[in-house]
């Protein structure tokens, strides 16, 4: 078991099914529900499902130092082992692909599957700098600007033309409003991201959902991490970044019918 003495992060449990473990590591900015929800009654019904939300999202109080990406994967792993989950698949959506991967690099013997979506071995020039600038915006609190840089990125180009005026600001607003404190400090590890060693060294099942419409995180960042990871096979979702609000029925179907086997 982890050795810890971080305070446990808020937990996100569903294990009326009975089935294998399943963990949810969500993404930058996000929180188990905000990324999960449209699909958690889909994976509830088949797997054992146990997520955390990450210091300054949901319920869990803002980090006072620089977080740390084996942290965040320790403690999604601690709250399995709260929980009597022996072995787990990962499912990691954007950052949370990168705790997904430090996951299975850390725990090899305990992991059965990855399922990675929208996710990225580097950041590359592109997503660093960006991450970057959401990093800073956070920091000072800027959430109408972030929310402003944010929500065109989130949105595939289809999705977000098909909005009215009316409709795009009142989305702003409420990013804004609901942005979480800790979405800065995600942001910084999104731009030091790179698991292109611990890719290498991984021998496990591996299904990697490349979200073809993302301006967030390009698809060629995307689909270079599936050619980092031995063996993984590659889904094609016509989404954007936000394919829990885009296309949740798709997402979730792709991911039962691969941890079905």
């Amino acid at each position: 078991m982890p050795v810890t003495t971080t305070p446990p992060y808020a937990r996100t449990v569903r294990k009326e099914s009975g089935g294998p473990g399943l963990l949810l590591a969500h993404g930058g900015g996000g929180s188990v529900q905000a990324n999960f929800g449209p699909v958690l009654d889909a994976f509830a019904a088949t797997h054992s499902v146990v997520g955390v939300d990450y210091p300054g999202t949901g319920g869990t109080p803002r980090a006072t130092e620089p977080l740390e990406l084996d942290e965040l994967a320790d403690q999604l792993v601690v709250a399995a082992d709260a929980e009597g989950l022996e072995r787990f698949a990962v499912l990691g959506y954007s950052l949370g692909g990168n705790v997904a991967v430090r996951i299975a690099a850390r725990y090899p013997e305990r992991v059965t599957a990855l399922v990675l979506t929208a996710t990225f071995a580097r950041a590359g020039y592109g997503l660093g700098l960006l991450a970057d600038l959401w990093s800073e915006l956070g920091r000072r609190g800027e959430n109408e600007l972030l929310a402003r840089l944010l929500v065109p990125l989130g949105f595939s180009a289809e999705q977000l033309e098909a909005l009215t005026a009316e409709e795009l600001e009142a989305v702003v607003k409420v990013s804004a409003a609901t942005m979480p404190p800790g979405s800065g400090d995600h942001a910084a590890l999104v731009g030091s991201a790179d698991l292109r060693g611990d890719l290498a060294g991984l021998d496990v099942p591996a299904l990697v959902v490349v979200t073809t419409g993302d301006r967030l995180v390009p698809p060629a960042l995307q689909r270079e991490l599936a050619a980092a990871l031995p063996g993984a096979r590659v889904a094609e979702l016509a989404t954007g970044h936000l394919p829990f609000a885009e296309r949740p029925a798709e997402w979730a179907a792709l991911v039962e019918e691969f941890l079905a086997g």
